[in-house]
């Protein structure tokens, strides 16, 4: 059924994010799979039944649906919303600046700040399990009281109490990683031809073969971030249990802090190119993790002499306030190698701190997901009273103390949240007169006589194109975030003397007993918050495995965060382009050496066009041609993307299809917008060589008076759709009349 016919003209769409069916694509209510599977496949209209909706006669419409990808499985949606931090500290290194000589150590500082990422997840697990239930909360009676899950831990001693209690860690370590290898099976997709080398001489571009390779890097970095994890838990265990003059303790613990160390160091370095050299280095630091892991585990539980003393498990506060400390001087060195001079002047989204913002990002939300776990288990063991040296605890309870430096990251979220917030509005409001100034100069221009009675269906028009420029004023919205967050990770110093919210303000205040008072209610209140966030993304985690509709919605924002190949973080969710991408590109050279191929990419599903014809080779570019419509290329990707999909990559792109490369937008879309805008002089970023301009501009609405034979003004389209206009029609037309 996939075979296509000799000398066939075919128009490919490729849907953008969240796309729907099939037969929403061909707009067509019967379809078939001619090619691919569930997961991903090529849908055409039924023989007989009529053609797609849009079709130009003569040419056969065929979809790519790729959408499945991210949405097809109701666990694997769910489940990616725990997989939150680890997606967006991939997605940082791929919004790096372009040519600046530094994507080495780009990379280098990423993945140490993606590794920190792992081990505060497992501190995270670790303050739950070792410190509040097996440390702080079974050795009192008042804290077992009616917990018979609980009470059987009592009858234990102290060292295998902890030893039993770290094999939670042990297992959440191996789910994340289970999760992360589970969809990337059910997104298998082909195999490149050729390994994507790293190290200082391999080329960061899209049409490197084996660029799309999703596979290679993870399994490096798998293994590492297994010993980290586990070295974090083996120190942290045996902190907890080792006598000052235990000498096996102590060399166990310094074997533990050795094994996070060479876990370090080997993410500082490329991966290496064969798979035999991979497995020199994997097997033996798999065995070591191993083996290390089992020892801690033998000595905390032959451990007899361990006495659980009031308050946190020994060094776990210091060892998250001095992971947190860590994280926030990673952040400042990103921000400072990104925004040191570069060699060239190219254009870059926030003055070039696209790569730190979204690596804060990812830090604070590791910091809310950690910061609620752990306050909200100590809430319930301690039934109900709030946690914390400002509040007495009961007679007969535990007294429940999670470390202040959750205090500090919680609170530091919140206000970089509510500051980002505030930036928000208030650029909106701004901006607002020199958009709504905007839009009235392109309302004039296309519509210079407007009846009396269009007049309120003029000023709809011009609210819709104004607020479609609203993408154009995000930058200092995320800059502040940045700020605000690097701010806040600056307040863990405090933690390492040991200063809490509370007892800093009470340091500095002239009425303590007030102001402290106070500070523990708006720091109490700000925990609440933050934890009503993260309770709120596990409820809609919980709708998307119920609800379809829901799942597509959460699907959408990992078509946007999962298009990159894993390159930083391996338990992120995997590269749903690492199929898509080597499919499309299979099958429009199966379909030009029969015929012609005109590629149709709406929205995202443009730029995953522009990737496979990247990926093409010259035999068969001569039988293609692209149509992109309400593409983000020039308005997003190249500004956040400048070293994969920069301006020249565009430039480099139409080169190579000898421009039969037409692109439709609209001023009311606020996704889509011009491939090759003019800048202030007029000049274009490329010269397109006697065929016209490639970017087309659509007047929306085509009319603001009622047509006499209808009853309401023409619509507005925005950003969908675009095929049922004549000027598609012809574009595909004219592209198909181009080839050969």
């Amino acid at each position: 059924m996939g075979t296509a016919a000799e000398g066939e003209t075919v128009e490919l769409r490729v849907h953008g994010v969240s796309g729907g069916t099939a037969e929403k694509i061909l707009d067509h209510p019967i379809v078939d799979l001619v090619a691919g599977d569930r997961h991903a496949g090529f849908y055409r209209p039924r023989p007989g039944v009529g053609a797609a909706g849009g079709a130009t006669p003569g040419i056969a419409v065929e979809a790519y649906r790729w959408g499945a990808l991210t949405a097809g499985a109701a666990v694997r949606t769910a489940s990616m919303l725990l997989l939150l931090p680890f997606m967006l500290s991939n997605l940082a290194i791929r919004l790096r600046p372009a040519s600046t000589g530094r994507s080495g150590l780009f990379r280098v500082l990423c993945r140490l700040l993606a590794g920190t990422l792992t081990a505060a997840f497992v501190l995270s697990v670790v303050g739950v399990t070792l410190d509040l239930v097996g440390w702080q909360c079974v050795p009192y009676d008042g804290c077992r009281a009616n917990r018979p899950y609980l009470s059987w831990l009592g009858d234990l001693p102290a060292g295998p109490r902890l030893a039993l209690l770290s094999l939670v860690p042990l297992v959440a370590l191996r789910v994340v990683w289970g999760i992360g290898a589970r969809s990337a099976r059910a997104l298998e997709g082909f195999r490149p031809p050729q390994p994507h080398p790293e190290g200082a001489g391999a080329r960061e571009c899209l049409d490197v073969p084996g660029f799309w390779d999703d596979e290679r890097t993870p399994a490096w970095l798998r293994q590492i971030h297994v010993a980290i994890g586990a070295g974090t838990l083996d120190a942290s265990l045996l902190a907890g249990i080792s006598a000052p003059d235990g000498v096996a303790g102590r060399v166990l613990f310094a074997a533990a802090v050795g094994l996070i160390g060479c876990g370090t160091v080997l993410l500082c370095l490329p991966v290496p190119a064969t798979p035999p050299r991979v497995r020199r280095v994997l097997r033996p630091l798999s065995a070591a993790t191993i083996g290390l892991s089992a020892l801690s585990l033998g000595y905390a539980a032959l451990a007899r002499g361990v006495h659980s003393l009031p308050g946190q498990l020994p060094g776990y506060e210091g060892a998250v306030g001095a992971l947190l400390g860590a994280q926030g001087v990673l952040l400042v060195v990103l921000a400072l190698v990104t925004m040191a001079p570069r060699k060239t002047g190219s254009r870059s989204v926030l003055a070039g701190l696209g790569m730190p913002v979204v690596a804060a990002a990812s830090v604070t939300v590791a910091g809310a997901f950690a910061a609620t776990l752990v306050f909200r288990v100590a809430d319930f063991l301690d039934r109900g009273a709030l946690p914390g040296p400002i509040w007495p605890d009961p007679p007969g309870v535990a007294p429940l103390d999670p470390p202040v430096a959750y205090w500090w990251a919680a609170l530091a979220g919140l206000a970089a949240l509510l500051v980002a917030t505030g930036a928000a509005s208030l650029t909106l409001v701004i901006s607002r007169r020199r958009r709504r100034r905007r839009a009235a100069g392109i309302v004039e221009r296309d519509y210079p006589d407007v009846a009396p009675g269009a007049a309120s269906r003029r000023d709809v028009v011009r609210e819709t194109i104004a607020r479609s420029h609203v993408t154009d004023e995000l930058g200092p919205i995320l800059v502040t975030f940045f700020v605000m967050s690097s701010l806040g990770l600056a307040t863990i110093a405090f933690d390492l003397v040991g200063i809490g919210p509370t007892q800093l303000v009470a340091r500095l205040s002239r009425d303590p007993a007030e102001t402290t008072l106070l500070t523990a209610y708006v720091t109490d209140g700000g925990v609440w918050l933050i934890s009503l966030l993260v309770i709120g993304l596990m409820i809609l985690a919980f709708r998307s495995y119920r609800s379809a509709e829901t799942r597509r919605t959460v699907a959408a924002l990992w078509d946007l965060g999962d298009f990159w190949p894993r390159t930083v973080h391996p338990f992120a969710p995997p590269c749903y382009a690492a199929r898509a991408v080597p499919e499309l590109a299979k099958r429009v050279s199966a379909l030009g050496a029969r015929g012609k191929v005109v590629i149709s990419g709406h929205s995202h599903g443009s730029v995953l066009a522009a990737a496979t014809i990247l990926q093409l080779p010259p035999e068969v570019l001569r039988r293609v041609a692209l149509l992109t419509h309400g593409t983000p290329l020039s308005r997003l990707y190249t500004r956040l993307y400048p070293a994969y999909l920069g301006g020249q990559t565009l430039c480099d792109l139409g080169d190579r299809l000898d421009w039969r490369w037409r692109n439709l937008w609209r001023d009311t879309d606020p996704v889509g917008g011009p491939v090759f805008p003019r800048s202030g002089d007029g000049r274009a970023a490329c010269d397109v060589p006697g065929t016209g301009s490639v970017d087309i501009r659509l007047r929306d609405p085509v009319s603001l008076a009622i047509d006499p034979a209808d009853t309401v003004p023409p619509p507005l389209e925005r950003h969908w759709p675009y095929h049922t206009q004549t000027t598609y029609q012809t574009a595909v037309r004219a592209l198909a009349d181009r080839i050969g």
